[in-house]
């Protein structure tokens, strides 16, 4: 995938990057690491400029936040409403824990936007969630831009300053994405352990 991602950064340039990156957020398998910081290397030996690296990046990844906040504006906490009325018995869920969900991200929106554009997998994911919550716009944007910028910064630059050897970077941003991974899964295990035990203590 590395050399595909390289060839189109070869061929398209900084639209090439904008495209990948928008792609990115989109469909996270397409690995933002890899396009950053091979676009930073690029910026040594090509006419390719860093912060015309990470201003097309930063381009293609609030775009596609656009996009996803787009989609969680169609599925709207009325139209979830509609889902729970229809569904809720056998997805054991209510109204309430709803309206509790949605205050959550109506008070800590921002933040969690922001420090959500720094972890992997969770970079896309948490713009559904802002449209959902029919968070502003305005601030959606901020935030996400914010958040994206750092990101995208601070890869490039690695990129630029390890070179070729940035296979091994590589490699250690694949263990922390991993270590990610796995703290997010056990603790979307734990919510759920304990979502279901205050529900049956509930009842």
């Amino acid at each position: 995938m590395e050399q595909w991602i390289t060839s189109v950064m070869e061929n398209y340039g900084y639209f090439g990057i904008f495209l990948l990156i928008l792609l990115e957020n989109i469909f996270p398998p397409v690995p933002s690491e890899v396009v950053l910081t091979a676009g930073g290397f690029m910026t040594s030996t090509t006419s390719l400029t860093v912060w015309g690296v990470i201003l097309s990046a930063t381009a293609g990844s609030v775009a596609g936040a656009v996009m996803l906040y787009g989609l969680g504006l169609l599925l709207d906490v009325e139209r979830l409403e509609q889902i729970i009325e229809k569904h809720g018995t056998w997805l054991r869920l209510k109204k309430a824990d709803l309206y509790k969900a949605d205050r959550w991200f109506d008070r800590f929106g921002g933040f969690a936007v922001f420090i959500g554009r720094l972890i992997p997998l969770v970079r896309s994911l948490i713009s559904i969630p802002a449209g959902m919550s029919n968070m502003k716009f305005i601030l959606f944007l901020a935030f996400t831009t914010a958040g994206t910028l750092i990101w995208n910064t601070v890869l490039v630059y690695v990129g630029r300053a390890v070179g070729e050897n940035r296979e091994e970077i590589l490699q250690q941003l694949g263990v922390y994405s991993n270590i990610v991974y796995a703290l997010l899964i056990a603790g979307a295990i734990v919510g759920l352990w304990m979502f279901k035990k205050r529900r049956s203590a509930g009842q």
